[in-house]
């Protein structure tokens, strides 16, 4: 296959770089080259690519910023993925969206399928939930949800601060009360590469690793990972921290059409386990 992947730089997009190269024609491009807002520059890239398959990695992920300056997360988490979709619908493309738990409310008690009605709270939880619409312009499409995503080249996640605090003796302060499904990269990239090849239906997937658990859960199993029986991990709930945006305090979500399409995700215990060990060496 001939792949292009928007984004190329970013933590999500160096590891899909890295998971199609071996065996696909890839031609990874940044922000700095191409800009996914740009309709000309777009065309201009499908022209001398002429790929199979458009993924994109690029997003705004500014949560806070966008309640106050709401236009760049629209502009890239939305009128991007827009511009992306339709060149890949002129061009007979398959297109790979990324998306976020945001884009639902929280007030769940279980973890959330892809047939759950979503109700973002937060500008940047609407900017995400059109880019999803937007994306689905292109008849070949995969929306691929993730959350709490960790790993890869830049490590500026909640997991890799939280880590960056248990490994230096800091404080890990973690939430008792906000409930996620961490997703690491390495298997989110897999995942991408298997749904592309397998010929997998196309449509929503949520593309996070099996299981669910608190932030105060997640922290304390970082600290076991990294062997550090006697760090500093303090509760605190969302309430207490004053945050721009609103968070969806459950945010659990279910993989399960992913792995009735053939692809199981490992639990977050199990990509944890597979992460700590090298970033505590590095």
């Amino acid at each position: 296959m001939r792949v292009l992947v928007a984004g190329a730089a970013g933590q999500l997009g160096r590891t899909i770089v890295d998971a199609f190269a071996p065996q696909h024609d890839v031609t990874a491009l940044t922000h700095q080259q191409l800009d996914i807002c740009d309709t000309q520059a777009v065309a201009a890239a499908m022209s001398a690519a002429r790929p199979d398959v458009i993924i994109n990695c690029s997003a705004n992920n500014q949560v806070d910023g966008a309640e106050d300056a709401p236009l760049p997360a629209l502009t890239v988490n939305a009128w991007g993925p827009r511009i992306l979709a339709r060149a890949a619908a002129g061009a007979g493309a398959v297109f790979v969206h990324y998306s976020t738990d945001f884009v639902f409310d929280g007030d769940a008690a279980v973890p959330y399928t892809e047939t759950d009605a979503p109700r973002p709270r937060s500008t940047y939880g609407i900017s995400k939930l059109l880019g999803e619409w937007f994306a689905a312009e292109a008849p070949r499409h995969y929306v691929l949800r993730v959350e709490s995503l960790f790993g890869g080249a830049n490590a500026r996640s909640s997991i890799d601060a939280l880590l960056n605090a248990i490994l230096s003796g800091d404080e890990a302060r973690a939430f008792s009360d906000r409930v996620v499904s961490p997703s690491y990269v390495d298997d989110v990239a897999a995942a991408t590469v298997a749904l592309l090849t397998r010929g997998a239906p196309a449509g929503l997937y949520h593309c996070v690793n099996s299981g669910s658990a608190t932030w105060l859960d997640v922290t304390r199993e970082l600290a076991r990972l990294a062997d550090r029986p006697n760090a500093r991990i303090t509760a605190v709930s969302v309430d207490e921290v004053k945050l721009r945006a609103a968070r969806p305090k459950y945010a659990a979500l279910s993989n399960a059409k992913l792995r009735a399409a053939g692809i199981a995700m490992p639990t977050w215990q199990d990509a944890l386990a597979r992460y700590v060990p090298a970033r505590a060496l590095s």
